[in-house]
């Protein structure tokens, strides 16, 4: 069954802690090490409202919770100075027993189209230089990798290299 991609609200930040921290805890999706705590999770949530940047949440429906988050995604802001402010960056993830099904493609659309019409001109990602999957998802969709640091995270006592990725969202000159 197809996921229902839409906004997510308060009551989706414990779904999106808990995919989150699964994936801090045993990919490298996110550098982080240890993982962060709800309170921290629903100030994140409230600094991204009160920005305007959008959280999706993916759900599919659930016979025992009858409807169950497996994904979220969002955006923000790429640097802090003035002149990086048409450029925003995105994060995806999935939860661990759904990934490769289509969710990421399906939260990755959304944010595209909201940082489109939020006049965002490029769109950035960092991704594990390891992670193949989320590389070709990136791909897929038209982004290009532009960068590949070599060594410039540990995690899991080994050395992590990061590649970022691209989309620009319109052609035109600002």
């Amino acid at each position: 069954m197809p996921p229902t991609v839409r906004l997510a609200t308060h009551a989706d930040v414990p779904a999106i802690l808990d995919i989150y921290n699964e994936a801090v805890l045993n990919t490298t999706a996110s550098y982080d090490l240890e993982p962060v705590s709800l309170a921290s999770r629903l100030t994140w949530y409230d600094d991204k409202r009160v920005s305007g940047h959008p959280v999706f949440v993916a759900e599919v429906a659930d016979k025992v919770l009858d409807r169950s988050v497996l994904g979220w995604s969002t955006y923000g802001e790429f640097r802090a100075k003035p002149g990086y402010r048409y450029s925003a960056e995105h994060s995806v993830y999935v939860a661990a027993g759904s990934r490769g099904q289509g969710f990421g493609r399906a939260l990755m659309r959304p944010i595209i189209e909201h940082a489109r019409a939020a006049e965002i001109h490029v769109l950035i990602g960092g991704v594990d230089a390891s992670n193949a999957a989320s590389m070709g998802l990136h791909l897929s969709l038209g982004f290009e990798q532009v960068a590949h640091f070599r060594q410039v995270g540990r995690k899991f006592d080994r050395w992590l290299d990061l590649a970022f990725v691209q989309l620009i969202l319109d052609e035109g000159e600002r």
